[in-house]
């Protein structure tokens, strides 16, 4: 049988994200009424970092202990891989002595030689290029919340970054639209939404007329990891992407806000709309967990019947 990784949201069939969304309900439903459920008991999984993390690797780590198994955290700075051991190798050792790894790293090309040579399932954590575990947490917050989201219009305002990559891959397996608005200067590259077609997003100059009929407005930090050098021009540049009350409003009625975090209140959203009613980011956070111990449930079990 070949091994499933999970490198980018397009990896994932529309039915097989759709039963991660059920199981995921199903998980964390025991999760909250205090059920233990250990179908990983015996299982590792090696979490390798080489971005800084709080949720990701909060997340993972007691995923993977709530459903029985063991997680070990490695650092590039403190493994042999920050010193110059050849991602290939790494892999093959690794995969050896573990169950399933999760990788938070800077070039994407990095997770999928790790992959190309991994005897395990093989997760992105996130990437300079996609962020697929949060875009999972994203879209099942918006089922809890309001239902299926095929037909529905996501507004992305901000850089078009790892985040709204993979917003436009989940679109297009999952059938609705994304908005997109960036400053000039930091739009879409089209080699990074390759396979995603036209009827599937649009580009707006305006981020309030990319608001305009969401149901789901959504934004990240203006400067991600690795583009510290660029924060004060960025600051200026985004300067008219900063998501408030006037946005929301010219979104739908019962429009949710979302941001995967941290965020930088008076930045890139304004703190009456990260903390007003329109926001479920706490939800989402905490999604992040659910839906990754759904996501290594099916790596490694595949579906589960009942």
């Amino acid at each position: 049988m070949a091994i499933k990784h999970f490198l980018q949201f397009k990896d994932f069939t529309r039915p097989e994200l759709e039963y991660v969304f059920e199981r995921t309900r199903w998980i964390k439903n025991q999760f909250k009424s205090y059920q233990k459920y250990w179908p990983l008991s015996d299982r590792t999984l090696v979490m390798i970092f080489e971005k800084a993390s709080t949720r990701t690797r909060l997340s993972f780590e007691a995923g993977m202990q709530q459903l029985g198994g063991s997680a070990i955290y490695l650092n590039t700075r403190d493994s042999q891989l920050g010193r110059g051991e050849p991602v290939e190798d790494a892999a093959q050792v690794i995969s050896r002595m573990s169950d399933i790894v999760m990788i938070r790293t800077f070039e994407q090309e990095i997770i999928e030689r790790f992959a190309a040579n991994s005897r395990v399932p093989v997760i992105n954590g996130l990437t300079n290029e996609y962020h697929p575990c949060q875009i999972l947490a994203d879209i099942y917050t918006y089922i809890e919340h309001r239902g299926c989201i095929q037909g529905k219009t996501v507004a992305w305002v901000g850089d078009a970054n790892n985040m709204c990559n993979t917003w436009l891959q989940a679109a297009q397996v999952l059938d609705f639209k994304v908005h997109v608005s960036t400053p000039p200067g930091y739009e879409l590259q089209p080699e990074l939404i390759a396979g995603v077609d036209a009827g599937h997003f649009q580009v707006f100059a305006d981020p309030m007329e990319a608001c305009r009929g969401a149901d789901l407005v959504t934004t990240d930090v203006w400067t991600s990891m690795g583009f510290e050098a660029e924060n004060e021009a960025r600051i200026k540049a985004f300067a008219d992407w900063c998501v408030d009350g006037e946005m929301m409003q010219a979104a739908n009625d019962g429009a949710l806000f979302m941001h995967c975090l941290p965020a930088h209140r008076g930045e890139e959203v304004t703190a009456e709309v990260i903390d007003g009613p329109q926001s479920v980011v706490w939800d989402e956070a905490e999604n992040r967990l659910h839906v990754q111990k759904a996501l290594m449930e099916y790596l490694l079990l595949g579906h589960i019947q009942g």
